[in-house]
């Protein structure tokens, strides 16, 4: 038995945002956001597709958003690749869910609060060490709050090192569900016995899926692989030109300070052949 990867997108979707996962997708925001109590009762799973109604806008496309109770609104994101820009994307997704309520002269107190969700499969946040992040609009100095209407949550995987031995509480087990159900060969018990849990994990059950289902995972796992490893490239390539910059920077630099101090001693051209350096750079050196 084998379980698709929750973190790649059209997983996630499917696991989270598909017409049989209300209860799952009840069960983890319930976990995740309100520190598991059952606060929300209900929802309804809508389209994540995010059309502007000002022109110039760009659209968006969200992975899960769903209303809940209290009117608010969910906009659930889960982003494998830290790629430049997206903690502002984060925060336009949840400025355009927020706005795109209202229609053309609708009043304001029509708009209902929005939590934007991120789930990530990279550090946000250095220093931080806590898994889960919050945070609303608040005065500077006295932290008191303006509006909780636009609400940031973040999820940070890699934070989160747990073994299953280890999980005590609702979170711990959904944390441990979107990073280990891959590598997993059966529903442990004490996940199983968690109905939204298990349910999770019968929605992502690879013999589940169909032959197209299959090969749009496996095209969108290929993708992330190769964009991991090109980012990785890449800094990897930019570590070696700076270490190599640094050593031409370095010898150089101990090149014209031996030749200052041979100014006076030695002629231009001897300096020259002895330190490296053109006869331009020492006479400019003399200057």
């Amino acid at each position: 038995m084998t379980f698709i990867n929750p973190k790649t997108d059209f997983a996630f979707k499917k696991i989270f945002g598909s017409k049989q996962s209300k209860d799952i997708l009840i069960g983890f925001l319930n976990a995740i956001l309100y520190q598991e109590k059952p606060v929300i009762l209900d929802l309804e799973i809508i389209d994540p597709y995010q059309a502007p109604r000002i022109k110039g806008m760009k659209d968006s496309y969200l992975d899960v958003k769903a209303s809940i109770t209290g009117n608010k609104t969910v906009i659930i994101e889960m982003q494998v690749l830290n790629v430049l820009g997206f903690e502002k994307r984060v925060l336009y997704n949840a400025a355009k869910a927020f706005s795109i309520q209202l229609r053309l002269g609708e009043d304001y107190t029509l708009l209902n609060p929005v939590i934007a969700l991120t789930i990530t499969d990279f550090d946000m946040f250095e220093g931080n060490n806590k898994v889960i992040s919050r945070y609303r609009l608040k005065e500077k100095e006295d932290l008191t709050d303006y509006s909780d209407d636009i609400e940031l949550v973040f999820v940070e995987l890699p934070k989160f090192n747990k073994q299953l031995s280890e999980l005590e509480t609702l979170s711990d087990k959904w944390l441990y569900f979107l990073k280990a159900a891959n590598t997993l060969t059966s529903v442990p018990p004490t996940m199983e016995e968690v109905p939204e849990i298990n349910h999770a994990f019968e929605v992502a059950r690879e013999s589940k899926l169909t032959r197209k289902e299959l090969d749009v995972l496996e095209k969108r796992e290929m993708f992330l692989h190769d964009s991991k490893n090109a980012i990785l490239k890449a800094q990897q390539d930019g570590e070696a030109k700076g270490r190599k910059q640094g050593r031409e920077e370095g010898a150089k630099e101990k090149a014209l300070a031996i030749a200052r101090s041979l100014l006076g001693v030695l002629d231009v051209q001897t300096i020259s052949q002895t330190t490296g350096l053109s006869v331009a750079e020492v006479e400019q050196l003399q200057k």
